[in-house]
Order: structure tokens, then sequence, then C-alpha cells
């Protein structure tokens, strides 16, 4: 799952270190038209629904916070 986050994010945006940011909201790095385009691309890999009170910086700041939150979301 993790992969396959990162070849997303690298589609939508180059030359940023996702494996390693943890602060790809805070610093800007991914603009809110990235996250919409993240949004649908995590639904639609993953077959999941992400609710508005999940689109939160905490769940898109890292790779390994949009694991947890599409692992949740997965199980619900």
């Amino acid at each position: 799952m993790r992969d396959t986050i990162l070849d997303i994010l690298s589609d939508l945006v180059e030359d940023v270190d996702f494996d390693t940011c943890d602060t790809l909201i805070d610093d800007g790095l991914l603009s809110s038209l990235d996250i919409i385009q993240l949004i649908g691309a995590l639904n639609d890999e993953f077959d999941i629904s992400i609710p508005a009170t999940e689109i939160i910086p905490d769940n898109f700041n890292s790779v390994d916070a949009m694991v947890a939150m599409v692992e949740r979301l997965a199980d619900e």
C-alpha cells in the first residue's frame, strides 16, 4: 500500500522526497488541487471513500499518515 501511495504522489508532484517528508501540507508541498487529485486517486485505488471529516492536514502530511488513514477507512 505504501508503495502505491508513493507512486500516486510521484505522479502528482515531482522533486519531493515523499518517502521521508512529514510536512507535505505544512510546508505547502501539496497544493489544494494536488489534495483533490490525491483523494480521488486513493478512493479509486483502494476502493474507499474519504469523508470530509478526514480531510485534515494530519492525514496528508506524510505517506505514513495516508497509509494509516486508508487502512482505517478500509476497515470500516
